[in-house]
């Protein structure tokens, strides 16, 4: 089979390994990232992941401000790929587009479609106490991750893993599965399967409000919660006044009124939820960094049996 003609297309550090994978088995003409955004604590303009890795490797890189209308799509022609892979790009890609190369839009999406469709798979899986996920490699068309599924593989979720560690699983997960699957779809050897019709979960993308601790729940998903989010928006809850992140915690099997105090030493922070108890373990006030529930109770009095997570 000749070296296929490859556009990836994709932007976040999470698709660095789907172009390294692009590179791996075919010639990448050309990669397409979002337009160059402020990070940091600085806000400097700086370019994505993608470009980041692009130049490194002195790909043509590509950064349209508009996908829709006609005029991408004839820049993507232009360069006559046989397939385009697209992870994680951040926009959603027109008819015009996904009709240009031959053998369509591959996609890698980091769940086991068609649960978790959409911009947050991974931080859904955590906090939706899922045991295991995975990446699909997909064919797109219009839908939000509604297209055929080429091959999928799992991982398992434990009862610590957090996002940060998932993402990089699934991450290295996607590289694998394209450069084992994608030469074997583009020969013929894949066939499309369609996803079912039942199973369908929303992903929604993360809100920072979606990070707030209402102890009101059960003390299984509001430590889920604190691994799923972290660290944006990281999992928080009002303290005597002000806001505190909680960066680790645990479920206990203390009992009271949510909210209530249970326990406060060297062990955490415990406090009463809707079902059960959560420890917090790692703890950081408003402008300040991460410390253990021992160095926070160390500066702070607070007492068994208050109540100072009140808004």
């Amino acid at each position: 089979m000749a070296t296929p003609r490859i556009v990836f297309i994709g932007t976040p550090e999470f698709a660095v390994g789907s172009l390294e994978a692009c590179l791996e088995v075919g010639e990448v003409v050309a990669v397409v990232t979002r337009p160059d955004q402020p990070r940091g604590r600085g806000h400097a303009v700086s370019p994505s992941p993608v470009k980041a890795r692009a130049l490194e490797k002195g790909l043509k890189v590509l950064q349209p401000e508009k996908v829709r209308g006609g005029a991408f799509a004839a820049e993507l022609a232009a360069l006559a790929p046989e397939v385009c892979v697209v992870t994680a790009y951040g926009k959603i890609l027109p008819p015009d587009v996904l009709a240009v190369p031959p053998k369509g839009c591959v996609n890698v999406h980091a769940s086991l479609l068609p649960r978790f469709r959409g911009a947050a798979p991974i931080q859904w899986a955590i906090a939706s106490g899922d045991r295991k996920t995975g990446v699909c490699l997909m064919l797109m068309d219009e839908g939000m991750d509604t297209g055929p599924v080429l091959a999928r593989a799992e991982v398992p979720i434990g009862p610590e893993t957090t996002f940060p560690v998932l993402h990089d699983a699934l991450a290295k997960l996607g590289h694998d599965l394209l450069v084992v699957e994608l030469p074997r779809y583009l020969s013929g050897e894949l066939a499309p399967v369609a996803q079912p019709a039942e199973g369908a979960v929303p992903a929604p993308m993360i809100q920072k409000e979606d990070g707030r601790l209402d102890f009101g729940r059960p003390a299984e998903v509001l430590e889920r919660r604190v691994r799923a989010f972290d660290p944006w928006p990281g999992a928080f809850c009002a303290f005597a006044g002000g806001l505190l992140k909680v960066r680790g915690a645990r479920v206990g099997a203390g009992r009271g009124a949510p909210g209530t105090v249970l326990a406060a030493d060297a062990a955490g922070l415990e406090v009463a939820c809707g079902e059960g108890s959560l420890v917090l373990t790692m703890l950081q006030p408003e402008g300040k960094r991460a410390m253990s529930a021992r160095e926070f109770l160390a500066g702070r009095k607070v007492a068994v049996g208050s109540r100072p997570f009140q808004p």
